[in-house]
């Protein structure tokens, strides 16, 4: 991607330069625009060397994590940040975090700071890191604004590996089910055909229709690829393509506590940067900005995002959230009595530590009815089938 250097206002005053990566002039500037500043001049860089070398691979969650670690660790010890960067360089693990760290250091020694540097590889890094990283070193308090942001990686990764977690079982008996019917109707009722042609009596309905279906699939076989890939196209157009993505999120917050679930982990994420990057010394706004990124939901992006609005215009944020008619009340009493006492960090932490204890419910009840609904969806499969197979069998022994 082509680097684009850029002039632009933070909170309409500061001055503040940099360079990102960016698909286009107009990518560049919403890219600009999302870290919360005012572009007014944005160029290509052209030097084609520092393009070449200025590629950085996409990080994993524990990647990240990984890379903070150290990072934090060496940065405490009183190591300057080059020569940590040189350290990680030479002696990390993963290929990745060696290549990005060498890129990183020579930007550095060539004049930039280290959070200038990373709002280069947004892609790479996401606003949220680059907004606290920027915070951190301004205040003076980078070791701690890492040791923040890799406790927020890590539960970030918790959430999302709870949430997977209950939504694996599902969708490997989904699968299983799916198996069982095409070898039912593939090699077990074809067996059986012929015997329930030899009788007399016209063969029940269900009967009929799965020995119909074996014979369609057995004939058309490429049908089952192509039903199996649109399915995945269809999983994949509904989570990527936005007007299919909005319906999506508006159906999943009618589903009883399938809602819940989407609601505490997106809320949980979404408070945890505002704690965090309030703690960092960001402006509300901004924080709410942070915030803001992190919502998977449309529907309560869009929510809080109007909410933000108000906020800028002189309201509360307990009162614009409020607004929203989406945030439980419990939250919005903390977030209130925060503003009220003057404490808004430490209620904001108590705010999180309540959305940890209520998602960790949500996730133990539904798992625990999950399974008796699992179990019913492979007993009813099992159930069809066997009375396919076996009412021709009751038939003729009535007979």
């Amino acid at each position: 991607m082509p680097i684009y250097s850029y002039t632009a206002l933070k909170q309409g005053k500061e001055v503040v330069r940099g360079e990102i990566t960016a698909s286009d002039l107009k990518d560049a500037r919403d890219v600009i625009r999302k870290m919360g500043l005012v572009p007014t001049k944005i160029s290509e860089y052209t030097d084609s060397k520092q393009k070449k070398t200025a590629r950085i691979s996409t990080l994993s969650l524990s990647e990240k994590i990984d890379f903070l670690s150290t990072l934090q660790i060496l940065l405490t010890s009183g190591i300057p940040a080059v020569e940590s960067l040189m350290f990680m360089e030479q002696e990390a693990a993963k290929a990745k975090i060696r290549n990005m760290s060498k890129i990183l250091k020579t930007q550095i020694m060539a004049g930039s700071t280290f959070a200038d540097t990373l709002a280069r590889y947004p892609q790479v890094f996401g606003y949220i890191f680059i907004g606290l990283i920027k915070a951190g070193e301004e205040s003076g308090e980078l070791e701690k604004t890492l040791g923040r942001m890799k406790d927020l990686l890590t539960k970030q990764a918790n959430i999302k590996g709870k949430v997977i977690g209950t939504l694996m079982y599902p969708a490997f008996v989904v699968v299983l089910a799916f198996c069982i019917t095409l070898v039912m109707l593939l090699f077990v009722f074809p067996t059986f055909k012929e015997m329930f042609e030899s009788q007399e009596k016209a063969l029940p309905l269900i009967t009929s229709l799965m020995i119909n279906a074996g014979d369609f699939l057995k004939t058309y076989w490429f049908t089952i690829p192509i039903f199996i890939v649109a399915v995945v196209a269809f999983c994949f157009m509904m989570v990527n393509w936005q007007p299919a993505r909005n319906v999506l999120d508006r159906f999943v917050l009618k589903i009883p506590l399938f809602n819940n679930l989407i609601l505490y982990s997106n809320y949980s994420n979404f408070l945890s940067v505002m704690s965090v990057s309030y703690d960092a010394g960001i402006p509300i706004v901004d924080c709410l900005h942070l915030g803001v990124i992190t919502l998977t939901n449309s529907v309560l992006r869009n929510k809080m995002s109007s909410a933000i609005v108000k906020v800028q215009q002189g309201l509360q944020v307990s009162q614009a959230l409020k607004a929203t008619k989406v945030v439980p009340r419990m939250l919005l009493f903390m977030i209130a009595t925060g503003e009220q006492s003057g404490r808004l960090g430490d209620m904001l932490e108590k705010g999180v530590n309540f959305l940890d204890k209520t998602l960790d419910g949500i996730i133990d009840t539904m798992t625990k009815m999950i399974e008796p609904l699992m179990l019913l969806v492979i007993g009813s499969i099992v159930l069809v089938m066997a009375l396919a197979l076996y009412l021709p069998l009751f038939q003729s022994y009535m007979s």
